[in-house]
């Protein structure tokens, strides 16, 4: 009997930590809700500072390599200005007296 209520005891204390947290957790999203908020009052472009945040928290050299896959997908996808001068002029591409349009 002393095993399950001690059992017991420890289950609740975790479940009570758990809510404690859990209530710390949603007290910080808010915070910095406010503060994406005011970054915004202030002109800031709060989907551009998200991404540097995410951005921060990744090594350097696996970011260099998350965006040269990023480049090599969006020039596959010609999401990309042609740099080489091998291509047409984007401009004329889309102009119907000058490209295919």
């Amino acid at each position: 009997m002393a095993d399950t209520s001690v059992a017991r005891d420890q289950l609740r204390t975790i479940v009570e930590r758990i809510e404690r947290l859990e209530e710390e957790k949603k007290a910080i999203a808010d915070d910095i809700k406010e503060v994406f908020a005011e970054a915004k009052g202030n002109g800031f472009d709060v989907k551009t500072l998200r991404t540097i945040v995410r951005m921060r928290k990744i090594e350097a050299t696996e970011r260099e390599e998350q965006e040269a896959m990023l480049d090599l997908y969006m020039s596959a996808l010609g999401m990309l200005p042609d740099t080489s001068g091998d291509g047409p002029d984007p401009a004329e591409v889309n102009d119907p007296v000058m490209g295919a349009g």
